[in-house]
C-alpha cells in the first residue's frame, strides 16, 4: 500500500475507534461496503448496518446487501422506504436528496438510541465535496459522520482498499438511486421508475456494466462508458436495445456522446 493510502487508512481506523459505534447506513455498493468492513473489524457488534429497501434501487441491491454484510460476520437489520411520499420530493427539485436523506437518517438515529449506538455513519466520500450533494446538508444538521470523507478517502482510494481487503466490491460499478435519472421539475412517478430500472437491467443483461437510462419524456439517454458506445453500432444490438426501450414506453432511443458520468443531471444546475 502506498504511503499515503495507508496514513488514509490509519486515520480512517482512528476515528471509527474514537466514534466507539454507529449504525451505518449500508446500500452494499463500493463506500459503504468498505466503511463496514473497517468499522466492524474496529468496532465489533457496535456496529449495525441498516440497509432501507426502497423503490428508488433496483430490484435485486436490497438483498445482495444483506447477502454480503453477513458474510462479512456484520449484525444488519433493514428498513422499508417510500420516499415518493415525501413531501416535495416526487416534485424533483434540485433540493430532492436533502428531503430523502433528512427522513432516512432521522430514522437511522431512532435506530441508533434504541441500540444505545452513539453515532449514524454514511460512506460518502472526499470526492463527494466536489458534486451537487443536497442529501451531505441533511447529513451535517442531522450530526451524522462520514468516516470516508473526514479521512480524505477519495472513490479510487476506496476501490484500491477495497481490493486489497478481498472485498468483492471492489470493482462494482457506480449506484444512484433511480430518482438521479430525472431531469429536475420533471415529476417522479413509481411507473417512470420503474421504466428506466427495467431499461436499465436490460442494458446490463446486453453487457454492460456501467450504465444510466436518463429519462426526458418520451425520449431515453443512454449513457455508457465511451469505450462501450461503439458497441452500438452492431446492428443486431441496436436493434434490440431500440425493440425493448419502445416496449417500456419510450418512442426515441439515443446514446449520450460524452459516455457515463455521475450526476450529468446536475450539468444544468452548472449551466
Amino acid at each position: 500500500m502506498k504511503p499515503e493510502l495507508q496514513q488514509k487508512y490509519d486515520r480512517l481506523r482512528q476515528i471509527l475507534a474514537e466514534m466507539a459505534g454507529a449504525v451505518i447506513a449500508y446500500s452494499g455498493g463500493v463506500d459503504s461496503t468498505l466503511l463496514l468492513s473497517v468499522a466492524h473489524e474496529v468496532l465489533g457488534d457496535r456496529v449495525l448496518a441498516v440497509t432501507a429497501f426502497s423503490e428508488l434501487y433496483p430490484t435485486g441491491e436490497g438483498e445482495a446487501a444483506l447477502e454480503l454484510a453477513r458474510s462479512l460476520g456484520v449484525r444488519i437489520t433493514t428498513i422499508k422506504t417510500s420516499e415518493l411520499g415525501i413531501e416535495h420530493f416526487a416534485d424533483n427539485p434540485p433540493e430532492r436528496c436533502f428531503y430523502c436523506k433528512s427522513e432516512l437518517f432521522s430514522r437511522l438515529q431512532d435506530l441508533a438510541k434504541a441500540h444505545a449506538l452513539p453515532f449514524v455513519a454514511d460512506g460518502s466520500n472526499a470526492d463527494d465535496l466536489s458534486d451537487h450533494r443536497p442529501g451531505r446538508q441533511a447529513a451535517v444538521d442531522l450530526g451524522v459522520r462520514s468516516p470516508l470523507m473526514e479521512a480524505g478517502l477519495t472513490k479510487q482510494d476506496i476501490r484500491d482498499l477495497s481490493k486489497a481487503r478481498g472485498l468483492p466490491t471492489w470493482d462494482k460499478p457506480s449506484l444512484a438511486c433511480l430518482a438521479s435519472r430525472f431531469p429536475y421539475g420533471h415529476r417522479i412517478t413509481p411507473e417512470k421508475l420503474q421504466q428506466v430500472g427495467q431499461a436499465e437491467t436490460f442494458l446490463r443483461q446486453q453487457g454492460f456494466a456501467q450504465v444510466r437510462v436518463r429519462h426526458h419524456g418520451d425520449t431515453a439517454r443512454i449513457e455508457v462508458e465511451p469505450d462501450e458506445i461503439p458497441r452500438f453500432l452492431d446492428d443486431d444490438l441496436r436493434r434490440r436495445v431500440v425493440d425493448r426501450l419502445r416496449e417500456l414506453g419510450f418512442i426515441y432511443v439515443t446514446i449520450d456522446l460524452q459516455g457515463f458520468r455521475s450526476g450529468s443531471m446536475n450539468e444544468a444546475l452548472e449551466e
